[in-house]
């Protein structure tokens, strides 16, 4: 696909095996899409890593919730760092934030310091961040490869003018990953607005659970969710994103 980069988050290994049909570069692998994504386990890497040959970027995220980290989260992100760099991950996607909004660019260095020689990428705390051209800098500073962000929107369209601002102060020194409702459609549209190459994408369908009884009034999760309603990647968005770019890369 050239310059161009498809990137699909998945948390699960059918999705994963989805994405890498459809024709992703790569994959961002978490667990619990449902709430943004956190840790993912490592027997989960593991058989993604078993079922197909597609580079892997692990989320890491301690839990649920804002960006700013106390010492045991901070403590057990270093752990993840290493233990994904010795499993053999492609890359890590990280992100921490001060009270204040700005950057933790103090314990992010040692983030990246552990990393050494896998890729790591600055995750969506920058589209909660006080001073986005700030942040831009300071994540090319830390020697990160990828910022992660939907223009500090919702999704990507929404954020079109902030993330053509950063791909163009960026110049080329670090990769402005687009996110946020990314499907074909809003890649047509985004590339010539923003100049943007590199995508993110879930390309999440809701699929019925196996489950034949189901037991009614009791929730062991979100109670506004419907726990026999999963998501999974859908082979078909990710292969209809890829012909998109395909397309644009001539």
């Amino acid at each position: 696909m050239g310059k161009y980069v498809l990137e699909v988050c998945t948390d699960c290994v059918e999705s994963a095996i989805a994405a890498e049909n459809g024709g992703a570069d790569r994959i961002e692998l978490c667990s619990n899409l449902v709430i943004g994504g956190v840790t993912p386990g490592q027997a989960l890497f593991n058989l993604v890593r078993k079922y197909t040959d597609i580079r892997v970027r692990v989320l890491l995220r301690p839990r649920y919730g804002d960006y700013c980290y106390n010492d045991y989260e901070f403590e057990q992100l270093k752990e993840e760092v290493q233990m994904y760099r010795e499993l053999g991950a492609s890359g890590a996607v990280v992100g921490m934030l001060n009270p204040d909004g700005t950057l933790d660019t103090e314990r992010m260095s040692e983030l990246v310091k552990i990393a050494r020689d896998m890729d790591v990428a600055l995750h969506r705390c920058f589209d909660v961040c006080v001073n986005p051209m700030e942040a831009l800098e300071q994540a090319i500073s830390m020697g990160m490869k990828t910022i992660l962000t939907g223009g500090q929107n919702l999704t990507g369209w929404d954020g079109r003018e902030l993330l053509a601002q950063l791909q163009e102060k960026s110049a080329g020194r670090i990769e402005i990953l687009a996110a946020g409702g990314i499907q074909a459609d809003a890649i047509e549209k985004l590339v010539p607005s923003t100049g943007i190459t590199s995508y993110h994408m879930s390309g999440k369908q809701e699929v019925e659970s196996a489950m034949k009884f189901r037991m009614g009034g009791a929730s062991m999760g979100l109670p506004e969710r419907n726990e026999y309603v999963l998501w999974k990647t859908s082979e078909d968005a990710v292969r209809q994103a890829a012909a998109v770019l395909r397309k644009i890369a001539g």
